[in-house]
């Protein structure tokens, strides 16, 4: 897979610009994406395309997740626990 691709999806977790989000989907990332296929890679992508504040609520269970985006992705960001993932760098 391209290394590119992987490295601007961990940067985009990282980088979303509301904390709460960031601490949850950067972790995620840093352990989750270098394991992806296409398809996990494509569903994360448009995750990242998403409002934070509607990603967040879904994650979270604050709002329920719609359809289009209950994918085995997001499920795994639900059961996901950023205090069990040491953080890496970017390069």
């Amino acid at each position: 897979m391209d290394q590119t691709r992987l490295n601007r999806a961990r940067f985009r977790a990282w980088r979303r610009g509301f904390r709460e989000a960031d601490l949850i989907l950067g972790p995620f990332a840093d352990r989750h994406v270098q394991t992806f296929s296409e398809q996990d890679l494509a569903d994360f992508e448009t995750l990242l395309d998403q409002l934070d504040h509607d990603l967040y609520a879904w994650i979270t269970g604050a709002a329920p997740t719609p359809p289009e985006f209950d994918t085995t992705v997001m499920r795994q960001l639900q059961a996901f626990r950023p205090s069990d993932v040491p953080t890496g760098d970017l390069t």
